[in-house]
């Protein structure tokens, strides 16, 4: 039995170096490109043993901490870690050289076995949703700034679609992965579902919907409705802008009986009218408001 696990260690031995070559490999390709990597024990100094947590999705659980020089970051722990690392370095690397201003920074990483995490810049007012919903009414933003957010977003999309050296299809554009900072500057986060493609290519395979229900394009679900691009992430953008206006989760009109009455934009487009009344805005900024939930039915 010991010669077998001897014989079992000396097949394994190899792959795994072989592995942890091909990723010191790909990281010293990139040099200063490359976002600094961390070692585990390093993220746990940075955020006091992972003890503020910030928020958590379905793909990890996001912590707040802070570099040595006091420089505030969010540190995301990723859940079932356990796919190809080249892909995961490729990611990390192709997200790490963006460079925006309405694309969130990322600032390191972490890649120790089965632990995988991500180290973002912290943004002080955290994200979209809690600005654009009624029930969090105290903290719902003026129009004007609204708008100047959804610019911002657009701006960032367009950024990730054709600034970049690899084509950027987000996948899950939604207010929850939008982030402001201390001057409510958005910047687009969570890459986790993200697709990297050339510049040249314009349509994208994916093997799997993916998504969030209610801004996931029909097309990356059935391909009956026609091919994957960045148009999805355009399609995504166009459910969130109607959230910002109707401040109100698409969720909600789920269980209308009358199914058309439960589409959003068409409740969107039925209480537009509604909307701008109730809120008792000057004629400037209702004009904004239907400029905006135009470019969202578009």
């Amino acid at each position: 039995m010991y010669s077998q696990k001897q014989k079992l260690s000396l097949f394994l031995l190899p792959k795994q170096t072989a592995n942890k070559s091909s990723m010191e490999e790909m990281i010293r390709r990139y040099g200063p490109l490359a976002p600094k990597r961390y070692r585990y024990s390093e993220l746990k100094k940075m955020t006091s043993s992972f003890k503020n947590k910030l928020g958590e999705g379905g793909y990890g659980t996001v912590f707040r901490g802070s570099l040595q020089d006091g420089c505030g970051v969010a540190v995301k722990l990723l859940k079932g870690s356990k796919g190809n690392v080249d892909e995961f370095l490729n990611e990390v690397i192709s997200i790490g050289r963006t460079s925006h201003v309405n694309i969130v920074g990322l600032l390191g990483f972490c890649l120790e076995g089965p632990k995988r995490a991500l180290v973002y810049e912290y943004m002080a007012n955290g994200s979209l949703e809690k600005y654009i919903y009624l029930e969090n009414s105290d903290l719902v933003i003026e129009w004007e700034k609204l708008q100047q957010i959804a610019v911002g977003i657009a701006r960032g999309l367009e950024y990730l679609h054709q600034g970049c050296s690899a084509r950027i299809i987000h996948f899950d554009i939604k207010p929850q992965n939008i982030l402001l900072n201390q001057d409510f500057c958005p910047k687009i986060a969570d890459f986790g579902l993200a697709k990297l493609c050339h510049l040249k290519d314009s349509i994208l395979s994916t093997a799997e919907a993916r998504g969030t229900i209610g801004f996931i394009a029909p097309e990356v679900f059935s391909r009956g409705f026609g091919v994957v691009s960045t148009k999805s992430d355009v399609y995504s953008y166009g459910m969130m802008l109607l959230e910002m206006v109707g401040g109100r989760v698409n969720k909600e009109r789920e269980n209308t009986e009358n199914s058309s009455d439960a589409y959003f934009p068409n409740w969107i487009y039925d209480n537009i009218a509604e909307q701008v009344q109730s809120c008792e805005v000057i004629c400037d900024l209702e004009e904004d408001m239907r400029k905006m939930t135009l470019v969202g039915l578009w």
